[in-house]
């Protein structure tokens, strides 16, 4: 039998309240590395400025793991229709990570 409203518990409620925060910052943060990767190329192509352009993917890269690791911290798991619909691309998928600089420890 579903919980009612008055039956929830309130730190229960408040918890998943901010998990919920969390996941929309995180897609909010991932949608908008996508948008400046696709502006970079859409003025400048890819192979200009190559130094920047890779540091947009690793980025979009470390964006694209940290709402993938909340997505599953909650149990919705991400599969390959999320990715597609997200619009993130194979480069991105596989710069997923912390984007660590060049000689970074």
């Amino acid at each position: 039998m579903p919980e009612s409203t008055r039956d929830v518990d309130p730190l229960r409620y408040e918890i998943m309240q901010e998990q919920a925060a969390v996941l929309a910052r995180l897609g909010t943060a991932l949608h908008t590395a996508l948008q400046k990767l696709a502006a970079f190329d859409a003025v400048r192509g890819a192979g200009e400025r190559p130094g920047e352009r890779d540091a947009l993917v690793g980025a979009a890269g470390e964006a694209l793991w940290y709402y993938v690791v909340q997505r599953e911290v909650l149990g919705f798991g991400v599969g390959e229709n999320l990715l597609r619909e997200l619009g993130v691309p194979r480069e991105v998928r596989l710069r997923m990570g912390l984007n660590r600089a060049p000689g970074a420890p």
